[in-house]
């Protein structure tokens, strides 16, 4: 089993950053595909990026992509999301969760609590 913490959210104002933590807790953190989701009022848990095993494959959403980056630590049993020139649509609460690369949310098995990130403009 997989027990995952999110940090890193806040307030943030338009063209500014943030990067979240995943801390992750278990043996096969490191052998574990883990991926980001969001959350914004009214809308779908959309995909955000996702990450392989060793951090050799990234996937992102064309939303996000050239903006957030995914990496991971696997001595720190952490995975990241850098975001840059945030945007006030940027606003949601983000979840990490253990499982896949995939984007549909099903075929992940753990998720974290989330962690709020508002963008004002």
């Amino acid at each position: 089993q997989v027990q995952l913490v999110e940090s890193g959210g806040g307030l943030v104002q338009a063209g500014g950053s943030l990067r979240l933590s995943c801390a992750g807790s278990g043996r096969t953190f490191s052998s574990t595909n883990m991926g980001w989701f969001r959350h914004a009022p009214g809308k779908e848990r959309e995909f955000v990026a996702a990450i392989n095993w060793n951090g050799g494959s990234t996937y992102y959403v064309d939303s996000v992509k050239g903006r957030f980056a995914i990496s991971r630590d696997n001595a720190k049993n952490t995975v990241y999301l850098q975001m840059n020139s945030l945007k006030p649509e940027d606003t949601a609460v983000y979840y990490c969760a253990a499982g896949s690369v995939s984007g549909v949310k099903s075929r992940y098995d753990y998720w974290g609590q989330g962690t709020q990130v508002t963008v004002s403009s």
